[in-house]
């Protein structure tokens, strides 16, 4: 049992992102576009797409919008070329933070980033810095009031399943699995027709760190909204418990 709630997390997120569910499917679209032009079209043959989409379908993308991703990816040539670009850095108080981007554009992408790790009184430090603190897992959150399942059958199809981890919050489930059972963990689940609040490969901080002071959690805030409305930027991840 851990005190720290994921769920509550996630599920600030999904509040404040359901005001932009656009900018999530636009997110989604691109990662698809990127993974189909890295793997193929077949998610049976492409692990990447297959955790796309496991993502989209966490986030309610509709099928007929994933597969059009799919095909329209596959089947234009003339598609932008997007990049992965990573950058790691620090916040207020030396909260760690790794921003994932796909861009077009690496000089406004960096230039962005930078700005918003500036602005909330922090700094962009060099490859490898912060990464260290985190581990890349599978990580799927079930909303407790949304299962109606015990906690010892939903371990064990997870376990059986391959997931690394099981964890009973106060709201909420938690598995844990290697980013390459993620896939396998995430289709049982579907199998046994579990409702999961978020479904991703994600980066885990091995410790969380809290922020007393309020100017330090409105610097934070403020380089975490700049980041989440850039439009470069896929994801976020920091060690920042939030209150």
């Amino acid at each position: 049992m851990s005190g720290h709630s994921k769920f509550a997390n996630i599920k600030h997120k999904k509040e404040k992102n359901d005001a932009a569910k656009g900018k999530i499917f636009t997110i989604i679209g691109r990662e698809i576009a990127v993974a189909v032009k890295e793997g193929g079209p077949d998610p049976a043959n492409n692990f990447k797409l297959a955790q796309v989409i496991a993502k989209a379908k966490a986030n309610n993308m509709p099928n007929d919008t994933i597969d059009r991703g799919i095909k329209k990816a596959a089947g234009d040539g003339n598609a932008v070329n997007y990049e992965h670009v990573t950058y790691e850095g620090y916040g207020p108080n030396g909260i760690a933070i790794i921003v994932e981007a796909l861009t077009d554009n690496k000089n406004r992408t960096a230039a962005n980033v930078r700005s918003a790790f500036t602005k909330g009184n922090g700094s962009i430090g060099t490859q490898g810095c912060v990464s260290f603190m985190f581990d890349e897992k599978g990580q799927i959150i079930i909303d407790k009031e949304e299962c109606a399942m015990s906690a010892d059958d939903l371990m064990m199809i997870a376990l059986d399943a391959g997931a690394e981890d099981f964890a009973e919050e106060e709201d909420s489930f938690e598995i844990l699995t290697m980013p390459e059972d993620f896939d396998a963990v995430y289709k049982a689940l579907q199998d046994n027709h579990i409702e999961m609040a978020n479904a991703e490969v994600t980066m885990i901080p091995q410790n969380y760190v809290s922020l007393t002071d309020e100017t330090a959690v409105k610097n934070l805030n403020r380089t975490l909204d700049m980041l989440d409305e850039d439009d470069d930027v896929q994801a976020v991840y920091h060690n920042w418990e939030e209150s």
